[in-house]
């Protein structure tokens, strides 16, 4: 008889890609199941498990043995398992078998779509089958957008759900059934972390259940390597109604855990007090960073009079105003490719990317004020050693052109939708190339875009202190990383 990773590892290979992406279907690992099912503190009593999106049944299974090997104390454990693919039934039933007459267990095999069901019990519908307050519940929920109009969407939004994945859906459905003190532990995305399409869900989550565990894993592709996924994932725990404490932090480079680390952070270090996104922060060392003792980077951006915008320039909607070079009517517009050593080159005919967009009534409110502006990419290349990459835009390079456009993959920090004084410009642009602003925004931001909202959130240096910097650079011309980063340690001295 195959042991449930034989199983798991046999289905995952016979399933077609195009099932596991309509599906958003990826079979957990052994090894990542066992570490999950440790994750739930000791208890006792009766146990109502939620398994959601089950599969063949590897994370059942390893809570069950754990429950076997008698770390669990419950005197009965009843097992709801979802699973919407009824060629996984069969497996999933040979899985759950063999805990049949193990002291008091039972386990129900429930087909269908979780998100109606659970949506249906919850609003009390009277043709809804009754689902239990569950006090756990383990998951491995489906990975895969929800359209904005679709069913789905309209029936978490009858339960003051708003969520855009049906990983997120999973989870705050999970945290809805909860019983008072119910344990939640699930693997996911990292993505509901950070960005304001997840902003709702992680509202949700944290109105109704306190954060007890985050587990990260240092390497994207091998939690799922068997299915080759490179969204990087997190283990999160969760305990409803819980009051909230401090939060358990581990690190391990994969799923064998051989190189376990963990950590204990205050609440208020993953979560922002002055954070109006709440977004999760996960940090890997208990030192503070170099910005975070720093008693000089202590300024907001409103504190300097300062915005941060992403770029309004959506190229695939104003593609009929693009122009791949300059011409009459048509005025530059920045691309991340024209940003090269911290200043802006245009035009590039060698781009393979528009230079110019034509101004006229349908492009004119996405255009700025020709000036000295900062500017960051959004995505750093592979080769880049920092995530965060400024650059300054000098006027002068673009000539008598009044106004510029700034695509979409740019932020751009103005004032009022304006450029900066050149000094103060370029003195931002200095502080964020240093190594410790990165490594600031590495410790805390795990995803690989720099975001206008993360910009936002940081700390920075005063308004004087950054025109000082400017000053400096302006001396200077050719720079150094280390030169930076010795003016950044002399500002905080």
């Amino acid at each position: 008889m195959l042991s449930v990773e034989q199983t798991r590892l046999q289905v995952a290979k016979k399933t077609e890609a195009r099932k596991k992406s309509q599906l958003g279907q990826f079979f957990t690992p052994e090894k990542i199941a066992v570490f999950m099912a440790g994750l739930f503190p000791d208890s006792s009593g009766a146990c109502r498990l939620l398994d959601a999106g089950a599969g063949v049944g590897s994370l059942s299974d390893a809570f069950l043995q754990r429950w076997l090997s008698g770390s669990f104390n419950f005197q009965q454990i009843a097992l709801d398992a979802f699973e919407i693919d009824e060629s996984l039934h069969a497996h999933l039933s040979k899985t759950l078998e063999k805990y049949q007459g193990r002291g008091n267990f039972s386990a129900a095999i429930r087909g269908g779509d979780f998100i109606h069901l659970a949506t249906e019990a919850l609003a009390g519908s009277l043709f809804a089958a009754a689902m239990p307050q569950y006090t756990h519940a383990i998951l491995n929920p489906p990975y895969k957008k929800i359209n904005s109009h679709s069913a789905h969407r309209l029936a978490l939004r009858s339960m003051g759900i708003e969520t855009v994945n049906l990983y997120s859906a999973f989870v705050a459905l999970a945290v809805a059934q909860a019983a008072a003190g119910g344990q939640i532990v699930a693997i996911i995305p990292r993505s509901f972390c950070n960005g304001p399409y997840y902003r709702p869900f992680r509202d949700f989550i944290l109105e109704r259940a306190a954060l007890r565990h985050i587990h990260l894993f240092e390497s994207r592709s091998k939690a799922f390597k068997d299915d080759a996924v490179l969204q990087e994932n997190v283990i999160i725990r969760l305990e409803r109604g819980g009051q909230q404490g401090a939060v358990t932090i581990t690190t391990s480079t994969d799923d064998s855990f051989a190189d376990l680390a963990t950590n204990e952070h205050p609440f208020d270090r993953i979560v922002l007090p002055n954070d109006p996104e709440r977004f999760i922060h996960v940090p890997t060392t208990t030192e503070k960073s170099a910005i975070e003792l720093s008693p000089a980077v202590r300024y907001s951006l409103a504190d300097l009079g300062i915005k941060v915008s992403t770029g309004p320039v959506v190229d695939f909607r104003l593609k009929a105003h693009l122009r791949d070079m300059p011409e009459e009517g048509a005025v530059p517009l920045l691309y991340p490719g024209h940003l090269s050593s911290n200043k802006a080159v245009w035009p590039l005919p060698s781009l393979k990317k528009p230079n110019a967009i034509v101004r006229n009534a349908e492009t004119e409110k996405w255009l700025y004020p020709n000036g000295f502006y900062c500017v960051v990419r959004r995505f750093s290349s592979k080769e880049e050693k920092r995530r965060v990459v400024a650059s300054v835009v000098d006027p002068a390079t673009f000539g008598g052109h009044s106004v510029l456009g700034f695509e979409n993959h740019i932020n751009l920090f103005h004032e009022n939708k304006r450029g900066l004084p050149e000094l103060l410009a370029r003195g931002l642009a200095v502080f964020l190339n240093t190594s410790a602003v990165d490594e600031s925004f590495r410790r805390f931001n795990g995803h690989t875009q720099v975001n206008a909202t993360d910009l936002k959130l940081m700390k920075y240096p005063s308004r004087r202190a950054l025109i000082a910097l400017g000053k400096w650079v302006k001396q200077h011309g050719d720079i150094t990383q280390a030169m930076m980063d010795e003016q950044l340690e002399k500002l905080s001295a």
